[in-house]
């Protein structure tokens, strides 16, 4: 396998990272300490053509492969998690699934939207008793006519309040177990179709998250995603490539990490020399490089994986637990380098802290991620 870059995905790295310098870096305090989306940025993301590289050109997207949209995540990570966060679920959990399963008059309207940055996608999947178990999902959805009645509360849905669609699950026939799950594209708006309650979180703040409640929404038929009983293979599908992005946006968190320990380490003077000549230094530094490389080398491997057409479930596994522990893991041991100045509110590296741990829940935990690398393993 070649894991060298072709020129053009050095050159988009090259220049996501100076828009990154340019436009994130500046802001990326502010937007976490206001939760503030970086709506302004996505769009000027949507305007480069990053919002949507991956997607085909006849919906307005680049062509790239797959694996170019998490360079891209990757390097917004490196600066800002939040717009990282947002880049990839974008990507992941709201235009593969319509990309992969809407019929195309459902294509036509949404996915030229999303590659612009102009359209705001929700992934509504989550309840409150069913995380990790998708199946124990109580949200139903009746067939009356040409139509589909919908009950039921979904919690921590991200872009909640900003969505202009909702990928929304639920149970079109309850006794058929996951395959009786169906999946709708809910236009926001929809009578039927509230807000519920807004949380405030540890990390990753920018990224507005809150609960959806369908009180007897009424959606056409034409707004089923794929066909009836498919809503558990379409949230699986999505989530596998949500969490090549989650693995992509850690790698940049960790990176960013490094970034500021190898900073700070040089200029920050004790007992006459910099600490960066210490050896307890320069081992926590030595240790992040390596196990970044190995991050970095396991989302380009799933992403690989995933362009060439075969099954990647397992290998995004791998690469969202690895990297979200590895991101975890070096944000501890750069607040340790920055020592107090690492505990102050709103450095990088605080930032860093409180942020990696939304990457080892988000997606499906690290729980989660060993059963399925486990049975495959075990099978």
């Amino acid at each position: 396998m070649d894991f060298k870059l072709s020129e053009e995905q050095e050159l988009i790295r090259s220049n996501v990272r100076e828009f990154a310098l340019k436009y994130i870096e500046p802001v990326a305090a502010e937007i976490d300490s206001n939760s503030r989306q970086p709506s302004e940025i996505l769009e000027k993301l949507g305007e480069l053509g990053m919002m949507g590289i991956s997607y085909p050109t006849q919906y307005g997207g680049g062509g790239a492969e797959f694996l170019t949209t998490m360079l891209v995540t990757e390097e917004l990570g490196r600066s800002c998690a939040t717009t990282s966060f947002l880049h990839s679920y974008s990507y992941g959990l709201v235009g593969h699934p319509i990309l992969t399963y809407a019929n195309e008059e459902q294509k036509e309207r949404w996915m030229p939207g999303l590659a612009a940055g102009q359209v705001v996608g929700a992934f509504a999947l989550t309840e409150p008793g069913a995380g990790t178990d998708v199946s124990s999902a109580t949200t139903t959805a009746v067939k009356k006519g040409d139509e589909y009645i919908l009950n039921g509360t979904k919690t921590f849905i991200t872009n909640a309040i900003l969505a202009d669609v909702f990928v929304a699950f639920a149970y079109t026939d309850r006794s058929a177990g996951p395959k009786g799950m169906s999946a709708f594209l809910i236009p926001k708006g929809t009578p039927g179709l509230e807000l519920g309650q807004h949380f405030e979180k540890m990390g990753v703040r920018g990224s507005q998250t809150s609960e959806v409640v369908f009180k007897d929404c009424v959606v056409p038929d034409d707004s089923l995603l794929g066909q009836e009983g498919q809503g558990f293979k379409i949230a699986m599908s999505a989530l596998d490539v949500g969490r090549i992005g989650i693995a992509a946006m850690s790698t940049g968190m960790a990176q960013g990490c490094l970034d500021e320990s190898i900073k700070y380490s040089k200029e920050r003077v004790q007992f006459k020399k910099p600490i960066a000549s210490q050896q307890a230094i320069q081992w926590f530094i030595a240790n992040m490089a390596v196990d970044i490389d190995a991050a970095r080398f396991l989302y380009m491997n799933a992403a690989w994986i995933k362009d060439q057409g075969w099954p990647f479930s397992v290998a995004a596994s791998k690469a969202k637990l690895f990297c979200s522990e590895c991101a975890a893991r070096h944000a501890t041991k750069a607040v340790q380098i920055l020592g107090g100045y690492g505990f102050v509110k709103g450095s990088r590296a605080e930032r860093f802290y409180r942020d990696v741990k939304l990457a080892e829940i988000g997606e499906g935990t690290s729980e989660a991620q060993r059963m399925i690398i486990a049975g495959s393993v075990l099978r």
